[in-house]
């Protein structure tokens, strides 16, 4: 997880995207499939798991905490859980790569466990700052001794009984939600958490679905209160892990703006607090057909029909941010070819990401040509009308597969090709988003 190989990648002005194809699993849900799933008693099973550099290192801190998980050949995997307060006490540092989410989320179950783990990972996970999920465990009981600056390496000693906490969550996170509530799984009593700004909500939906007594209920002024009872017994689950939302955004986009271009995504999950994209393209004059809208282990889901469209500038309403904020950068790209201006705002956790996903497109965007402004929570962009972008440049992805993938769909686009420094990241998240472009290329 930490080579320090390089591998660059031209992406060209494409013929029309046609056909059919499936995305790897969501990305959230896999990590709360093997997090869960180890906590239980009894055999999970799980299929469509991604099988991303970031979930596998879910999976490997998940087996070396005491779980047995393994892979079938029929790429189903079978998970044997310890329970909840049987984690084991981990024999060597865990590597989290480039996973923010793991980290996070694995800080939030050892916190309330009788164990210490030592958290690592890769030169860019290694300068995001951690603080926002240290406060509240340390308010559980949890001992955190971090890096300056909040950031990697750490050590979490976690404690037992921890202190059941009611926490207002001061940022839109539903990683330091979802920490919090982790942590409570383990802890006597009440522990709550309250978000005036709803975030995604699948470790509600999967801890529910997995008998945590977990409640949400409404205050009179929108917030929401999520209370979990804690030492839960977990029981072991069958899941069907729907298709990434955040990984489809890139195809979306890539069919809206390549002239002639008509695909199907299949299985894409479109849960209400990650489906903000499609809603936005929408509106700005986006082809996108919902076809076979469905339910699939109690998350919405829809094949995704796309077809080239000319978009138009909006004013993007920054209450849709939290439903929508990992493809704000690919977005960006869909501004940079819409007819007029494109506006965005309340977008400040873009910048604490794999990288600051606004200075980074704004550079990157600016270096093809595209006219992008960079505000304090957001870009201002003009765009073309249609008209390909310039190109011709090599893009920094800073370690960040969100930002490859944006600038490698760019240069569909673009009259001179992009070149992206280092596609390697692109394996995090979506390992055959190459292959699968390829293939709607013939």
């Amino acid at each position: 997880m930490t080579d320090q190989t390089t591998t660059p990648r031209s992406f060209s002005a494409s013929l029309p995207l046609k056909g059919k194809i499936a995305i790897p699993g969501d990305k959230s849900i896999s990590h709360r499939s093997l997090m869960l799933s180890a906590l239980a008693v009894g055999e999970s099973r799980v299929t469509g798991l991604l099988e991303g550099h970031d979930v596998l290192a879910t999976a490997a801190a998940m087996r070396a905490m005491g779980a047995t998980i393994e892979r079938r050949e029929d790429a189903e995997w079978r998970i044997h859980g310890v329970g909840v307060g049987g984690l084991l006490q981990p024999q060597e540092a865990l590597d989290m790569g480039n996973s923010g989410t793991s980290t996070r989320l694995l800080m939030g179950l050892v916190a309330s466990h009788p164990i210490t783990a030592t958290f690592v990972g890769d030169a860019s996970l290694s300068g995001r700052p951690m603080g926002r999920v240290i406060d509240p465990l340390s308010e559980m009981g949890a001992d955190i001794s971090a890096s300056p600056g909040g950031r990697l390496p750490l050590m979490v000693r976690g404690l037992a009984p921890a202190i059941p906490l009611s926490y207002r969550l001061p940022v839109a996170s539903a990683q330091v939600k979802s920490a919090v509530l982790l942590a409570g799984l383990n802890t006597p009593g009440i522990t709550e958490v309250i978000e005036p700004v709803p975030t995604r909500d699948h470790s509600e939906r999967m801890l529910k679905g997995f008998g945590a007594d977990l409640s949400v209920e409404l205050g009179a002024d929108g917030t929401r209160h999520i209370r979990i009872v804690g030492e839960a017994e977990l029981k072991p689950q069958t899941i069907v892990v729907p298709g990434d939302p955040s990984s489809a955004a890139f195809f979306i986009v890539a069919a809206l703006l390549v002239p002639g271009s008509d695909i199907v995504i299949a299985n894409v999950g479109l849960n209400p607090t990650r489906a903000g994209l499609v809603e936005i393209l929408q509106q700005m004059g986006g082809d996108i057909e919902l076809l076979e809208p469905r339910e699939v282990g109690g998350e919405p889901v829809a094949d995704l029909r796309v077809r080239h469209s000319a978009l138009r500038g909006i004013d993007v309403d920054p209450a849709v941010a939290p439903s929508m904020i990992d493809e704000f950068p690919i977005l960006f790209v869909a501004a940079a070819l819409a007819e007029g201006r494109t506006t965005t705002s309340g977008l400040d956790e873009l910048r604490v990401k794999e990288s600051d996903r606004i200075a980074v497109m704004a550079t990157g965007l600016a270096a093809i040509g595209a006219r992008a402004r960079e505000s304090e929570d957001g870009l201002v962009i003009d765009g073309t009308g249609g008209d390909p972008l310039p190109g011709g440049a090599t893009i920094a992805g800073h370690l960040d597969h969100r930002i490859c993938m944006s600038f490698a769909i760019a240069g569909l686009v673009s009259k001179a090709p992009v070149t992206i420094d280092d596609i390697a990241p692109v394996a995090t998240s979506f390992p055959n988003f190459e292959a699968l472009l390829k293939g709607l290329q013939q």
